[in-house]
């Protein structure tokens, strides 16, 4: 198997898969996230951000997003291997799972 077939499937999608992950997990995740805060009787689950935002306030998640969005793109810039689609793919997988997790527990506490 060659190294550029090591992601058939996704492989030369970098901008799309880029693009899910900003949606899902930069935007759908925050979005959920500060929605169910605003609600009541939700609490942030995560464990970094939990304690940030019971200390700070819940638009520190912001700036945990200012602060992961760049660090994940560094690493995907300097990842020279067909597997580094995998950086922004587990962004754009976490975030769909968080995302449609937070609409759940939205939804159950509404």
């Amino acid at each position: 198997m060659s190294q550029t077939s090591a992601v058939p499937w996704i492989g030369g999608r970098d901008r799309q898969v880029w693009i899910a992950a900003v949606l899902l997990y930069g935007i759908g995740d925050t979005l959920t996230t500060l929605w169910g805060l605003s609600t009541g009787g939700v609490a942030e689950a995560g464990p970094i951000a939990k304690p940030l935002i019971e200390t700070y306030g819940r638009y520190m998640l912001l700036v945990i997003k200012v602060a992961v969005f760049p660090l994940f793109y560094l690493v995907w810039r300097y990842l020279r291997t067909p597997g580094r689609i995998a950086v922004p793919f587990a962004l754009a997988l976490v975030g769909g799972v968080v995302t449609v997790w937070n609409l759940l527990v939205i939804t159950g506490a509404l």
